[in-house]
């Protein structure tokens, strides 16, 4: 038995059904950890893994996964350019590939995410992909929309707001630390620049403009 992520990943692959899965979250709720956690389990047994992470995320170093609990391993980058499937088949025909991890997987493109659908139907391996749901506005990613829409399995991984609810929002905030919801979607950023909150408290600090909602008087960026 492969003991990779939760039980029922491990039930379809003893089955041998490989499977297109989406790990989803707000910010700060272990996805990182998650996805090494699952690609040394493969490494363990003695099977080969390929880790993916966007090149456009850069904060920890190029061309590695890391968590903030301070786990780490190498990885594949990717862009939207990236032909992951046919990468994947070259590195499967070098030496076989057990799973392939997609860390960041919110940026990947549609295509991108069709792609890795057919190493899953093509190739049998599994594909975990683990990223946000959604944006600072609320709004699906394009890679987030594609996995809700075609994984075979959706996991929401959870981590709470300062209230003790479940955090499902992703607050950015200026460089005076207020709240805002207009500009670009990607601005890559960790704890200085985003907040992981309620649905209430998201709306909340949107229309006051201001993380008094979640912090009380105490909110340093009050």
């Amino acid at each position: 038995m492969v003991d990779c992520a939760p039980s029922d990943l491990c039930c379809d692959e003893i089955l041998h059904m490989a499977q297109l899965y989406f790990y989803y979250s707000a910010m700060n709720a272990g996805k990182s950890t998650a996805l090494l956690q699952s690609s040394y389990n493969y490494q363990e047994r003695g099977m080969r893994t390929l880790v993916y992470t966007a090149e456009i995320d850069d904060r920890f170093g190029a061309g590695k996964v890391s968590s903030r609990i301070g786990l780490s391993s190498p990885a594949f980058l990717y862009n939207a350019a990236t032909q992951l499937n046919q990468e994947i088949a070259r590195e499967h025909a070098k030496q076989p590939v057990h799973c392939v991890l997609v860390d960041e997987s919110q940026f990947l493109t549609r295509e991108q995410v069709r792609a890795l659908s057919d190493v899953v139907d093509n190739m049998d391996i599994p594909v975990l992909c683990y990223g946000l749901r959604t944006d600072f506005r609320g709004e699906l990613f394009t890679g987030s929309q594609y996995l809700l829409a075609w994984a075979d399995k959706l996991v929401e991984l959870k981590t709470i707001c300062h209230c003790g609810r479940k955090a499902s929002m992703v607050l950015r905030l200026d460089a005076n630390g207020k709240p805002f919801s207009e500009g670009e979607q990607v601005v890559i950023g960790g704890n200085e620049r985003y907040i992981s909150v309620c649905r209430k408290h998201y709306k909340q600090a949107i229309d006051e403009g201001s993380l008094k909602a979640i912090y009380g008087a105490q909110s340093p960026h009050a």
